[in-house]
């Protein structure tokens, strides 16, 4: 199980490196990017796409994962909270790190709610991340339709990301990249300490 987790982590950094270059050095992809934007994205979709962008930006995730850290210390689960907190603060960082580097400019027409950079998505990164906490903590748990939930919500993240025109496909792609490596690293680091 450990070696599948680091090929894992491998595939999930190779495909972030190949999108990195692809978005900094290749006009091809991202005319190609910008062509599937458009194709995906017909009109921007209001109100409901707006409530669960809310739900799921970025600083309101952090306060998502302070709740379940708490949740967890009340329940004597020390290094379980210390773990999300990590895992959620590492992603965050990341992405943080990426997005100053890349520079790359939100889709033409975006919503005006939206500022800073595009690459990679600040909600799908801690959607994702979070959902593979709550896969990881509660998954075994809850069974095949918790997961079916949480791959829903994931869904309605991504779609209303597009929907609102704050992203290009590959800004979804490279952050959920960016969320299944940060999480495969912290999780193998917090079981090689603990």
């Amino acid at each position: 199980m450990e070696n599948f987790s680091w090929i894992v982590v491998l595939f999930s950094a190779i495909l972030l490196l190949i999108l990195i270059c692809a978005i900094k050095y290749s006009r091809l992809f991202n005319l190609y990017d910008h062509m599937l934007h458009h194709k995906l994205v017909h009109k921007r979709d209001g109100f409901g796409w707006q409530v669960i962008a809310f739900l799921n930006d970025p600083k309101l995730m952090v306060i998502w994962a302070v709740l379940l850290a708490s949740v967890l210390l009340n329940n004597d689960e020390v290094i379980s909270a210390l773990w999300v907190l990590a895992t959620l603060g590492f992603a965050d960082a990341a992405g943080i790190v990426l997005k100053k580097y890349m520079h790359r400019q939100r889709p033409y027409k975006h919503s005006a709610l939206e500022n800073g950079y595009s690459f990679p998505s600040g909600h799908v990164l801690g959607a994702t991340t979070m959902g593979l906490i709550l896969l990881q903590l509660f998954g075994p748990k809850y069974g095949i339709g918790f997961i079916f939930l949480l791959i829903v919500i994931w869904m309605m993240v991504v779609i209303s990301r597009l929907s609102l025109k704050a992203h290009y496909p590959s800004d979804i792609i490279g952050a959920t990249s960016l969320a299944i490596c940060c999480f495969s690293i912290t999780t193998q680091i917090f079981i090689g300490i603990f």
